[in-house]
């Protein structure tokens, strides 16, 4: 309604098109968690997990050149377009969010706010 099932969407045609391949599973998983994440992203936060290293870097950067920089730019343009009013600022604000993670989400965890970490 306020952006959120068009990125979702965009998120879920990621993800297939990831999974078309089998190398493309890794970024397929990932572009899946977000894609619940767009649908729900209040009360809820987007962390780097700790293990994630070296390969989630490559990760990041071939999902870059794939698929991120697309997504990034449709956050944005729904983030312009919701923060003219008032109402749509905290969406305008998630979409932000969004766009960041849109830019390398391997390596990335959505946990409940305020929970602690467990390593």
């Amino acid at each position: 309604m306020f952006g959120g099932l068009p990125a979702a969407f965009g998120w879920l045609i990621a993800a297939g098109i990831m999974a078309i391949t089998i190398v493309g599973l890794p970024w397929c998983f990932a572009a899946l968690r977000i894609a619940f994440y767009t649908l729900l992203p209040f009360g809820q936060e987007m962390r780097s997990r700790p293990d994630s290293g070296v390969l989630s870097a490559l990760g990041n950067i071939v999902w870059f050149v794939l698929a991120g920089w697309w997504l990034a730019i449709g956050h944005l343009l729904l983030a312009i377009g919701l923060a003219i009013t008032i109402i749509g600022l905290p969406f305008a604000w998630a979409h932000l969010k969004l766009a960041g993670a849109s830019l390398a989400p391997v390596g990335k965890e959505i946990v409940p706010r305020g929970s602690p970490r467990l390593w």
